[in-house]
């Protein structure tokens, strides 16, 4: 999926604002220069003037941020490192960890988008990527996912 388009969908889901979005951005390394301008390109849909393609880096520091908001920092760990690649499977394993989900929330988050997806789909998409089991994650995966999960999170 797009990062764009992953941005948008999470922004929507919580209903953040901009200045929480960059707020967010800023949990995972103070030091990250985002501007309100560069955040509200990225938020902008492909087809619309002043578009500009949402970086992996950017994405990374979001993913990250969004799970110190809403998990907390645990200042007894080292910061991890920030993702340099990110796809549908570090997205998935990103929100996993921020919303706090068990296989149960995942298989439901599913359900409730209407794509059921069956266990052993679902722990292939979290192996390791020298896994033999280990299964990418699709964009369909995803789009669905996020809207079974912002059902659940706008539901509450």
């Amino acid at each position: 999926m797009i990062n764009n388009d992953i941005l948008r969908s999470i922004r929507y889901m919580l209903d953040l604002s901009d200045n929480k979005v960059i707020e967010i951005i800023r949990l995972s390394d103070p030091d990250f220069a985002i501007e309100k301008d560069e955040l509200r390109a990225f938020l902008t849909k492909e087809d619309e003037s002043g578009h500009v393609a949402c970086s992996d880096r950017v994405m990374a520091h979001f993913l990250d941020g969004l799970v110190i908001h809403r998990r907390g920092r645990d200042e007894s760990l080292p910061p991890r490192p920030v993702e340099k690649r990110i796809n549908n499977n570090v997205v998935l394993k990103k929100l996993r960890v921020a919303f706090q989900f068990t296989d149960v929330d995942m298989h439901q988050a599913f359900a409730d988008a209407g794509f059921p997806v069956s266990k052993p789909e679902l722990s292939a998409l979290f192996r390791q990527p020298g896994h033999k089991n280990f299964r990418l994650c699709g964009d369909q995966l995803l789009r669905n996912f996020l809207k079974g999960l912002t059902l659940r999170v706008r539901a509450a």
